[in-house]
């Protein structure tokens, strides 16, 4: 049986920065222990951004992202250092790679941007068979409080040092994520699943936020029950202790609710998901920023994954526009992105509505939604604006109402 591997919305993307020619792609291939980057003394050998995904335990999977040089020149050197900096808005750890003597004004930059984008940063002084960090160098980043590991792929050392700090670095930062939804089913309670199958359900398969919160229930040692909606009533009346959720696909939200008694909680997928990967209550926010919404103001739609759309059904293009036409009471012009293209004018638009970005990482959901925000256009995501349109947010949000699991 072949084993599954984990998708990439759920590894931890770790990006290689810095200057060319400071040994950002031997770094790739002494962390991976294989030849997955070209290796060459000409500046500017890696053009676009090359990703590796590998197992880093304890972690487990994560994507080494080597970049091009960030003091790349020309026309074409511009658009990479543009799509270079591009991939910044998906990673959740930065590697910036120096020497002693390279340091200068594009290090500091970087370091700035992290700071300001909230990325955690170690800085990889590389090379140091060659040179040693001298003192002043070292003195600076512990002033700074920055983490910093000397390495020599050469040489062969340090690399099990910067490891390690990678690990710890990472522990840190991911231990801050949200749960999906076991700290909303104590251990040993149950939770009712309510999975549709329907033309966009992928054959043989269920869709991954679902898979993803089987899996997060068992860690949490929670039972779960999955059914499709035409069981959820025989499933209730079999329980013999009615259960501690009801997690449903957005799209049965009206027919799930009006299934399920109102003393037990109910939400869905996308809700979960917005709380999991972004900030949820500017979210929440969004979704009620629909009713100030007037017939022909322009909706950006963004999918994060790359399917075909289904003409009839699909939710970006057909049932989401249709939901909020009815809210708004007319008709409102929709433009739609898909997988990592995103709009860098927002102004005009007056809403944003994201899918549940399943297949992206919580640090690009969060940096476009950060984009949203500095533009002042209000943002959210299926789920809520769904919940919203049908007048049912208040019960979708009611789960979280502890400040505890709002976090």
């Amino acid at each position: 049986m072949k084993r599954q591997t984990a998708t990439r919305g759920f590894r931890l993307h770790i990006g290689l920065y810095g200057r060319r020619n400071v040994g950002k792609s031997s770094l790739v291939n002494a962390l991976t222990r294989q030849d997955v980057a070209i290796v060459s003394d000409t500046p500017g050998t890696t053009t676009d951004p090359v990703s590796k995904p590998m197992e880093l335990q304890p972690i487990g999977p994560v994507v080494l992202i080597d970049t091009a040089g960030l003091d790349d020149t020309g026309d074409l050197g511009k658009l990479r250092m543009d799509r270079t900096r591009a991939m910044l808005d998906r990673c959740e750890l930065v590697l910036l790679v120096t020497t002693t003597n390279a340091w200068g004004s594009h290090e500091e930059q970087l370091l700035e941007e992290m700071k300001e984008r909230r990325i955690p940063v170690i800085v990889v002084l590389n090379q140091a068979d060659k040179e040693l960090p001298s003192d002043a160098m070292t003195k600076m980043l512990d002033e700074l409080g920055v983490k910093w590991v000397a390495t020599s792929v050469t040489g062969g050392t340090g690399i099990d040092d910067l490891r390690l700090a990678i690990i710890d670095t990472a522990t840190q930062s991911r231990s801050k994520t949200p749960p999906l939804v076991r700290d909303l089913v104590p251990a040993g309670e149950t939770a009712i699943l309510v999975v549709p199958i329907d033309k966009e359900a992928p054959v043989g398969r269920i869709i991954l936020p679902q898979v993803n919160a089987i899996r997060d229930l068992l860690d949490g040692d929670s039972c779960c029950l999955v059914v499709k909606e035409t069981q959820l009533e025989s499933a209730l009346a079999n329980l013999r202790k009615k259960p501690a959720l009801v997690v449903t696909d957005s799209q049965a939200f009206a027919q799930v609710s009006a299934m399920v008694p109102e003393d037990i909680p109910m939400t869905g997928f996308s809700v979960l998901m917005a709380r999991h990967r972004g900030d949820f209550e500017s979210q929440v926010a969004g979704a009620r920023a629909i009713a100030n919404l007037q017939p022909g103001d322009r909706v950006l739609v963004a999918e994060s994954c790359s399917h075909h759309p289904v003409e009839t059904d699909d939710i970006g293009r057909v049932k989401l526009p249709r939901w909020l036409n009815e809210a708004v009471g007319g008709s409102l012009v929709f433009d739609t992105v898909q997988g990592h293209d995103f709009a860098t004018d927002l102004s005009p638009y007056k809403l944003v509505v994201h899918c549940g970005g399943c297949t992206m990482n919580r640090q690009e959901i969060q940096s476009r939604l950060g984009h949203c925000r500095r533009a002042g256009v209000p943002a959210t995501n299926y789920g809520l604006a769904i919940a919203f349109c049908l007048g049912i947010l208040p019960r979708a949000m009611a789960p979280f109402e502890s400040p505890s699991v709002v976090s």
